[in-house]
């Protein structure tokens, strides 16, 4: 079964590297690379373009990750039988593999010189199909953080740290686990700047609004 996981990894990868936080600013006739925290990422188009912008970016960020996860799940009516894709035993793996490729092509997009976001959307929207209750659970806990603290990254981090603790209580699988796991320490290890300004007492709020600047024509620089 190495090709579906092979087909897993490349549509995962290129849904993943989908630059939408880029395209949705530059819409507005902004480089999203060049004002705020210079990341594609929602968090910093809301900060600077607004709510509108922000949740449309959120929305479609999300639902790459939901649709790498979830497309190697499904059975494929075709001819006269019913042919499946994926074989079941397989499904987990290839769905998995998908969401992964997603949240490194959305790090690391193709499409922009492999700049990108720190795929906490992208990574929420895959574990909604991976593993609904315990993204639940972390965004329940991504609000309280938030509710309390007014960081977005610190809710991001310990939103993603709780899923892999979620998963083992409920007692899921290895794989889950350890997946959950490493896209956790993934997550902070991305949010590495934000964490240095958390313990200066510099971190942005949420609220604050950047300023914009117009859109370069000129592609993202590396």
């Amino acid at each position: 079964m190495l090709t579906p996981i092979l087909i897993a990894l490349v549509v995962g990868y290129l849904l993943g590297s989908l630059p939408f936080g880029y395209l949705v600013a530059r819409a507005k006739g902004v480089n999203i690379f060049e004002v705020g925290s210079k990341n594609p990422g929602a968090t910093n188009v809301r900060r600077v373009l607004g709510s509108g912008p922000g949740n449309l970016v959120l929305l479609l960020d999300a639902l790459k990750g939901a649709l790498a996860a979830g497309w190697p799940l499904l059975s494929i009516p075709y001819s006269h039988g019913h042919f499946t894709l994926i074989a079941e035993d397989y499904r987990q793996q290839a769905a998995i593999v998908g969401l992964v490729a997603a949240i490194l092509g959305h790090s690391f997009s193709c499409f922009t010189k492999f700049k990108g976001g720190k795929s906490v959307a992208t990574g929420a929207g895959g574990f909604l199909v991976l593993f609904p209750t315990g993204m639940l659970i972390s965004l329940v806990i991504f609000g309280l953080v938030v509710a309390l603290t007014r960081y977005i990254s610190l809710g991001s981090m310990i939103a993603a740290i709780s899923l892999p603790i979620t998963a083992i209580l409920l007692h899921r699988s290895t794989l889950l686990v350890v997946v959950a796991g490493v896209i956790a320490l993934f997550v902070v290890v991305r949010h590495r700047t934000n964490l240095s300004r958390l313990i200066a007492g510099t971190e942005s709020k949420i609220g604050r609004k950047a300023a914009a600047t117009p859109v370069s024509t000129s592609a993202p620089k590396s």
